[in-house]
């Protein structure tokens, strides 16, 4: 066990073996970008695979599903206002998600990741622990978790070599709150080298037009193509 900043015990990342759905056969993937996807609350891992049509083709793209059964689909963690939430809870299920990037990026020249609600979520939260593992990330209608001063945020370290960072969002969504949002753009705006576009009537979602911008995104930062 680990102690986390306010003392309490904080439970150990589980050994983890996601169902992952990959865009390429094991054979083809060595000497390419990877890209990994994170799904929203109550989704699964085929919920972004659509997206691969509208990413570069060079990458490889691996959608990762979360550890946790709600509903039709599953969660990455707790939401806040669950009474299991805890910042524990999202440390032990990020960092289950770090372990298993060590096992599947050594093939790979770059490692990338794109979340979407609250794989938004994760995506910031492995960035936040890894700040030098990621050539660029991409946060799609998501949301930054505070750290509550826990260790596994390695936040300053961010702040010195900030990472390009790509966040698409609508204003008039509903789901994420004006809060989240606030605490969001405060963190990213001092901690990556953000481009930050807003979409409307898009709401609680990804639409073709932010695609394209993502798609250009990753092709201008990993591919150096412009």
């Amino acid at each position: 066990m680990t102690e986390s900043a306010s003392g309490t015990a904080a439970p150990e990342p589980r050994s983890w073996e996601p169902v992952v759905l990959w865009s390429r056969p094991e054979s083809e993937r060595a000497g390419t970008p990877l890209l990994v996807l994170f799904h929203g609350y109550m989704a699964d891992e085929e919920d972004l695979m659509g997206l691969t049509d509208h990413l570069p083709g060079e990458f490889t793209v691996a959608s990762v599903r979360a550890p946790l059964a709600v509903g039709p689909g599953y969660s990455w963690f707790p939401l806040s206002r669950d009474a299991d939430y805890s910042v524990e809870r999202v440390v032990a299920g990020v960092g289950a998600v770090s372990e298993w990037l060590d096992t599947a990026r050594d093939v790979h020249t770059s490692v990338s990741i794109l979340g979407f609600s609250q794989g938004m979520a994760v995506a910031t939260s492995l960035l936040r622990h890894r700040p030098a593992d990621f050539t660029c990330v991409v946060g799609l209608s998501g949301f930054t978790v505070p750290s509550e001063g826990h260790a596994f945020f390695r936040d300053e370290d961010a702040a010195a070599t900030p990472t390009p960072f790509f966040w698409g969002r609508d204003q008039e969504d509903q789901v994420i709150t004006a809060e989240m949002i606030e605490v969001t753009h405060a963190w990213l705006t001092t901690h990556t080298k953000l481009t930050k576009i807003l979409y409307s009537n898009m709401f609680h979602s990804i639409n073709v037009q932010e695609l394209a911008h993502v798609r250009e995104f990753l092709a201008m930062t990993v591919l150096g193509k412009r």
